[in-house]
Parts: structure tokens; sequence; C-alpha cells
């Protein structure tokens, strides 16, 4: 129970890694905010977990009054804010030359300049607490470039460099912000985008697998913990060993 009396607000949390971080919050001991725009979706996540330890908010991080309220919403719920997981997000293919404008607008918006808005939303309540801990969930796409993915990428590694910068700016307040970029892993979203992936799609993986969610959630729990009280402004990689194998090593295999 390493989150026992803490109070957290999780997005995405209708499904895939955020339906299971809000799971293992819970069960760690904290009062978790799930936030999704899919009611039917949240309760789902929330189902069998016990009600006083989860709050439903139906709510688009796209909407600017709606992250205000979700905000205020978990703080009146639970007293105060302990725990920011900025976990939503999208991916739209297209290079450069390609991407529809719209879509570079909406993926910037959701992946990036939502989680902005959040943290601007959240940190002056952890200031006045004298702590709080943000884990925004970014990817090895912040880190190494994918495929047409110019979006996508381009957002993340922006997530990665805003987790950097407030952890500089608010390390002083006890404000921890620390970013985990998982690789392939078997959400909605990967399966929509990229199918139901063959075996040798892992090939140049060391540990040759897919993760499944809840294989990231324990690090995020690590991560709200008083444990990683010395932790911020970490990048934190789950990626089955992508990012240590050599692309060109790794296609001669």
């Amino acid at each position: 129970m390493q989150l026992q009396d803490k109070v957290a607000l999780i997005t995405g949390a209708g499904s895939g890694i955020g339906a299971a971080v809000a799971r293992r919050f819970v069960n760690d001991g904290a009062k978790t905010c799930i936030v999704g725009r899919r009611e039917n979706k949240l309760k789902e996540t929330a189902e069998g977990l016990p009600p006083e330890k989860v709050k439903i908010f139906p709510g688009d991080i796209n909407n600017d009054e709606d992250i205000d309220k979700m905000v205020e919403a978990t703080v009146q719920w639970g007293k105060k804010i302990d725990v920011l997981v900025n976990c939503a997000g999208i991916n739209v293919e297209g290079g450069v030359i390609k991407v529809d404008l719209d879509d570079w607008n909406r993926i910037l918006r959701t992946n990036f300049l939502a989680p902005f808005m959040l943290m601007r939303a959240t940190i002056p309540h952890m200031i006045k607490q004298g702590k709080g801990s943000i884990i925004n969930i970014a990817s090895i796409g912040g880190l190494r470039c994918l495929q047409d993915r110019v979006g996508y990428c381009t957002s993340k590694a922006a997530l990665i460099m805003l987790t950097k910068q407030a952890a500089v700016d608010y390390g002083k307040y006890n404000v921890r912000c620390n970013a985990v970029c998982p690789g392939f892993v078997l959400t909605e979203m990967t399966k929509e985008h990229f199918g139901e992936a063959p075996a040798d799609a892992f090939r140049n993986m060391p540990l040759r697998r897919g993760a499944e969610p809840h294989e990231i959630s324990g690090i995020c729990s690590y991560l709200a913990s008083d444990d990683s009280g010395y932790m911020t402004g970490s990048v934190i990689t789950i990626d089955a060993g992508n990012t240590v194998v050599d692309a060109f090593e790794a296609s001669m295999k």
C-alpha cells in the first residue's frame, strides 16, 4: 500500500496504460480520479475496485474548461492532489509533407498542450501543499524516430522536454516531474494502428515481445510514491530493450 493517503488524477484512464495505472494506484492505496471521454469505459476501469477509492470524471482534455473542472473535482473530493498522471494520447500517421494539418493540430493538442494545461492547473495546488508528483507518459517515439509518425514523435519529444523543464522550475517546491517512455504496448491504440503484430515484429527487441499495459503501471506507482522522493527530471524507458539496440546491427540478425 505504498500510495496510502495519496490522491491522484489520471487521464486516459478508460483503456490501455491509463486503465492499468488507475487500477494499480487504487490497489496500492490511492484515492484516484479517473478521467476519459467515454464514461462507459471509465466504469469498466472502476469495476471491482472499492467505490470510495475511485471517482469517475467523464471529460475531454482538449477542452480547457473540462481541464479546470477535473482538477478542481479531484481536489474537492480528495481534499488535495498528490499525483497527476498524463496518460491520454493519440497516434496519427503521416510524414512532414503528408500529415493532415487538422491531424497535426489535434495530436499536438492532445499529446502535448493538454498535459501542459493539466500541469498548469495542478502545480499551484502541489506548491501550496508542499509536495507533488507529475508523471507524463511519453514514448520511445519521443526519443527516436518512428516511420511516418512525425506528429506523434514530435509531440512526445516536446512532452519529455516539458517534463524536464517543470522538474527544473518546481523542484524547489518539492514538486517532482518524471517521464515514462513505453515501447510497444499491446493497447487498443497500438492494435488500431499496427494491427495484431506478428511475432517477428519483436525480433530486434532483446525481450522479443510487446508489453501488457499492467507492465507499465508498476513504475508509475513507484514514481507516485515517497520511495522515489529523490527522483525528478528522469526519463525512464520501458521498451523490452528496444532503444539500447543499434538499429543497423539488429537488422543484420
